[in-house]
Formats: C-alpha cells, structure tokens, sequence
C-alpha cells in the first residue's frame, strides 16, 4: 500500500492501526469444505449440542492421532531471538535444523475434563487399520475407561471420521463394548477445530516434548511421557469445557472455519 500510494511505510502503519483502528492477520491454509460438508457440520453440531445441553456429553473423552518428530518444534510467527545483531546470534539459536525425513513417532491419547489417557505409541512400521485400531487402542485402554478414569461411570468415546475409526468392525466393536460413543454419522466431517486434542492439547503437549531436538525416538518418547504428565489437568479441563463454544461457533459460521 505504501509503494502504490507513494507514502512511506511508517505512515501507511499509523493510518492503519491509529486512523483505522485495524491491524494485519496472516492468511491461512484449510481444507476446502465443500456446500455439503458445511451443511453437515452445521446440522451435527447442532445435534451434538442438543446432546450435550441434556447432559449426555458430559464424561465424553475426545481422542486423536499424531505424529511427532525428532526435530525441534518451531513457531514462525513467534519464536524470536533478542540480540544486538543477527551477525551476534549464536547458530545453535539463530538456525534450526530441519531434516528430509526426520525420525518420528505415531501418538494416540484422549482427554476428558477429569483426566487422561496414557500416551499410546504405534509400533515403527505398523499401518493403523481398524484391526490394529481395535488391538492397540481400543482394546487395552479405551475398553476400561469407565473404571480407570471415570468412576465406574459411562461415558461417551470421541474419535474422527479416520478410515480406521469408521470402519464397520469398529463401529460394531464400540456398540458391543462402549455403551455410548459419537457414532462416525454424528461427528461433524473435517472438523480438527472441534476436537480438544486437535486445537489445543496436542500442540501445547508438542511446544513442551519437543521445544529441543532428539537423538533419537527414545528420548523423544521419553520426553513425550514426561511432559504429559506435566500438563495440569486444568488445562485439559478447559480445553475440554470450550467445546460446546466451538459448536456454537460452527453454527454461527455456516459450517465454515472457526480458526
């Protein structure tokens, strides 16, 4: 603006934030949602808020997979270092190193505003398919819930539209074995900013693990474990709280992006 208007830089700033009282956002990358996947984002969320202004989501543990590296977590927005020159940086603090195909690990873990999954960690070279879906996660950890993290209580399971997770023998295995799950026709699609562990609790758990790099898997692994038993359960509880808040955004939204 400053170059079309032949001003400078400094006084197209002042008339933007002091004359207009705006300031710039960065643009952001999403996945395109089609007409009629806004349409079902809407009417689930709406469902799903029904559901919970009843009660009926209130012990509900929100799941997710993800994948960490080796590699030292960065923020481009606002990792900064604070020097008298760039030329004064030490490199250790003014590069981070970045790898072609960094060493990784596949997590799985829930959150509920009472507590917590352990850490899952899927084998090197495993596929998660709705088989292993089943042996390694449902099966030893989510089956037992109700005693280890809710009391004896039911409560509800929440997993994404992933093909392992939809897949008809894990939807006939979560009928069978958890009285109450979001079933894969009520969870909206495309929706990592509904779920706890997509738009808040994963990347507070990545910005700790991994804020140096690792060696290896292992000392990742372990600094994995360490730091989510680090991360107060206020937290989780908070993160768990905003989701009614999130439904009501996407209502209001359209079904669009509310990030």
């Amino acid at each position: 603006m400053a170059l079309e208007l032949n001003i400078s830089r400094r006084a197209i700033q002042k008339v933007v934030k002091r004359d207009l009282g705006m300031r710039s956002f960065k643009r952001k990358k999403v996945q395109f949602l089609s007409g009629s996947v806004k349409e079902k984002r809407v009417s689930r969320s709406k469902s799903l808020l029904a559901l919970h202004a009843i009660g009926v989501l209130e012990n509900t543990i929100f799941s997710d997979e993800k994948i960490f590296t080796i590699e030292e977590a960065t923020n481009s927005q606002n990792d900064r270092v604070i020097s008298t020159s760039v030329s004064a940086i030490p490199d250790k603090f003014r590069y981070i190193s970045r790898m072609k195909k960094p060493l990784s690990v596949m997590v799985l873990a829930g959150v509920s505003a009472v507590g917590r999954t352990p850490l899952i960690f899927i084998p090197p070279g495993v596929k998660i398919n709705a088989k292993t879906y089943q042996e390694l996660v449902l099966e030893p950890v989510v089956k037992g819930l109700s005693q280890t993290m809710f009391s004896g209580q039911q409560f509800v399971f929440q997993q994404d539209g992933a093909p392992a997770h939809t897949a008809n023998t894990t939807q006939d295995w979560l009928k069978h074995n958890i009285p109450n799950f979001i079933h894969k026709d009520e969870w909206p699609p495309y929706s990592p900013d509904l779920n706890p562990m997509d738009y808040s609790v994963s990347s507070i758990l990545e910005n700790k693990a991994c804020s140096v790099s690792h060696n290896t898997v292992s000392s990742l692994k372990i600094s994995l474990c360490r730091e989510w038993e680090k991360i107060p359960q206020e937290t989780l509880r908070a993160a768990v709280e905003g989701f009614p808040n999130r439904l009501r955004a996407v209502i209001s939204k359209k079904g669009g992006y509310i990030e």
